[in-house]
């Protein structure tokens, strides 16, 4: 065949180029991309071909991908040395919508918008987005079978394209694109070696840009993490986390079902939200056959794993016409729901194996585990066991999870107690302490505010309710020496409710104070008084909370109490001064005083009075 030939596009075909060079694909720099990845198909089957014995036409030229710009003449020239195309295979590979039920194909574009089809590792539409930026596109192509001649084949995107011989071809594929006027920045060098490296970087042939190469950091995640070195591991995730710290904890790992993932994450080893950078986006990469399909791809992983860096890739990916987002929503959430269970199920294997690194990543991320409690219903059970706190039977600092809480629960013991608190000082001083620390039980200290929102989201671990100490139903052992009677604490209980009036709810005798003369407890089982700080913080400009009605309990032991009982039969004005500073104190202790200055005029006329006595 020695003369050209002229091949006419049926309309529906100028229908579809029209599609991809206006609407499919939402960035031009997407060609570059698809035209790069083409060739490294090729590549590969030529890698193929070899293995499999087939003669090899300039066998000895190695496979590899090279990149020309010319600002001046407006072109960019991508070549390979793949398996190259026959005169049918350049017809067939080059015309494939034509001859593959275009109609249908537009049909069902139209009434789906998300077709499925999976173009990687074919030329046909990814190989038409060309035409996005081309005003003309000549592609010289020579098939690696040692009988076979070159053939050049142009076209300027309407209405057809010529074929033509081409002698002295070197094996392999070229295309030329004579730019547009404006796409001709995509003749400039630096323009081009971005997008190279922002979507090709792990194609794994060598890829030159006008005699420098681009890709010299290798896909690790899909090799053998046994053939790994430390110090790639490390470089890569130099590479992919434009961080020069080595990551905090690292996860290699591959499956096959549900779904074939490889996927290589890291851990930084600072939470870069704490650091005062706002809030950050992850920065997992979504490949398919090492090539970038998403950066820092949005629903990949839950928003409470966003500290997250690194790459997955999965053949299992159908992906749109243009490659450019997911195309099947459940499947993306299958991923999401494989790679989250599989990252927690590594993060509670490194709290037992390596508990001092663990520990540091906690005191780093916990919010974001505390977050994923909250948001995330599906994961709440596995995150609970991540999470640590102080105990009252550990030495401070020493931190201790819900499991191990449990270990050492006494058989009559039937809920986890937890006690919110600024520190371990104000925790061990708390009156809501006392009746643990007199029955020995143990009691996990909660420092976060916020940690209180993570209990009622929990509500259980391992089938024993959390139960905040304010809120414990616990009577102490025994009766102390000394302590009024039951009668006397009855009616002291009802003066006080009389002499207080509505600044408390119900007045009773308490059977859980050991140290502390009183205690106010929140009368709504479902709000404590940390929680009520939290919610007015967040209503600064919205309707104020209703006011709290606390109970008010007494110590019938304590000695405040018992002269108290006394001094109101003697001086009832005197002793309603002191029930309402007895008040105000348990009101400071709990943190729910916000007004002190009644308080302290208060305070000033008791110890004027006690002075005078002198």
């Amino acid at each position: 065949m020695s003369q050209k030939e002229t091949h006419h596009f049926q309309a529906e075909i100028q229908q579809l180029l029209d599609i991809v060079i206006h609407s499919l694909y939402t960035d031009k720099e997407i060609f570059i991309r698809e035209l790069i990845s083409n060739a490294a198909d090729a590549c590969e089957k030529l890698r193929f071909n070899q293995s499999s014995g087939q003669p090899v036409y300039q066998s000895e030229t190695a496979s590899g991908i090279t990149v020309t710009t010319d600002d001046k003449a407006g072109t960019i020239t991508i070549t390979d040395t793949g398996c190259g195309m026959t005169h049918g295979e350049m017809v067939e590979n080059l015309g494939t919508i034509a001859h593959s039920g275009t109609k249908a194909f537009l049909k069902q574009l139209a009434e789906d918008k998300k077709p499925d089809v999976g173009l990687i590792g074919q030329f046909g539409v990814g190989f038409y987005s060309a035409f996005m930026v081309a005003k003309k596109v000549t592609v010289l192509s020579r098939s690696f079978g040692p009988e076979e001649q070159g053939w050049e084949w142009t076209s300027e995107g309407m209405g057809g394209y010529d074929i033509a011989p081409a002698a002295d071809l070197p094996r392999g594929t070229k295309i030329t694109l004579e730019l547009k006027d404006d796409a001709r920045d995509f003749a400039k060098e630096n323009n081009v070696e971005r997008i190279i490296e922002r979507y090709s970087s792990f194609v794994p042939f060598p890829i030159e840009l006008n005699g420098k190469r681009l890709n010299t950091v290798q896909a690790i995640w899909a090799r053998n993490k046994n053939d790994i070195k430390e110090e790639e591991y490390n470089e890569f995730y130099t590479f992919i986390g434009h961080d020069h710290d080595k990551p905090l904890f690292r996860l290699h790992f591959s499956a096959d079902a549900p779904l074939a993932i490889q996927a290589l994450l890291f851990v930084p080893q600072r939470n870069f939200e704490s650091m005062g950078m706002g809030r950050i986006d992850s920065e997992v990469n979504l490949y398919c056959r090492k090539v970038l399909i998403q950066a820092k791809a949005k629903g990949l992983f839950p928003e409470w794993l966003r500290f997250l860096k690194g790459v997955v890739d999965s053949e299992d990916l159908p992906l749109n016409i243009s490659r450019e987002t997911m195309q099947d929503t459940s499947l993306m959430q299958k991923l999401n729901k494989v790679l989250t269970g599989r990252f927690l199920k590594f993060l509670d294997e490194q709290s037992e194996k390596e508990a001092e690194a663990y520990e540091k990543f906690y005191q780093e991320y916990q919010r974001f585990l505390k977050e994923g409690i909250v948001t995330d219903f599906t994961h709440k059970e596995a995150l609970g066991k991540l999470l640590r706190f102080e105990s009252s039977t550990l030495d401070k600092g020493k931190m201790t999870s819900f499991a191990d809480y449990v270990k050492r629960m006494p058989s009559d013991q039937k809920e986890i107690y937890c006690l919110l608190a600024a520190n371990r000082e104000a925790a061990e001083a708390s009156p809501y302490f006392e009746v643990f620390k007199e029955r020995k039980w143990e009691v996990l200290f909660l420092y976060d505010p916020w940690d209180e929102f993570v209990m009622e989201h929990l509500r259980e671990f391992d089938g024993k309710p959390l139960k905040l100490a304010e809120k414990a139903d616990l009577n102490l052992s025994e009766k102390k020496a000394g302590a009024l009677s039951d009668d006397e604490a009855k009616d002291l209980a009802k003066w006080l409710k009389e002499t207080l009036g509505d600044k408390v709810g119900e007045v009773r005798p308490s059977q859980r104070l050991v140290e502390s003369p009183a205690v106010v407890v929140d009368a709504d089982k479902f709000m404590t008084a940390s929680m009520r700080r939290i919610m007015k913080a967040m209503k600064q400009d919205g309707p104020d909370l209703p006011a709290a009605k606390h109970d008010f309990e007494i110590n019938p032991a304590h000695p405040i109490i018992a002269r108290l009982n006394f001094m109101r039969q003697k001086d009832a004005a005197l002793a309603g001064s002191v029930a309402e500073q007895i008040l105000d104190n348990a009101r400071v202790a709990a943190g729910l005083l916000e007004d002190p200055r009644a308080m302290l005029t208060r305070l000033n006329s008791l110890l004027e009075k006690v002075l005078a006595k002198e």
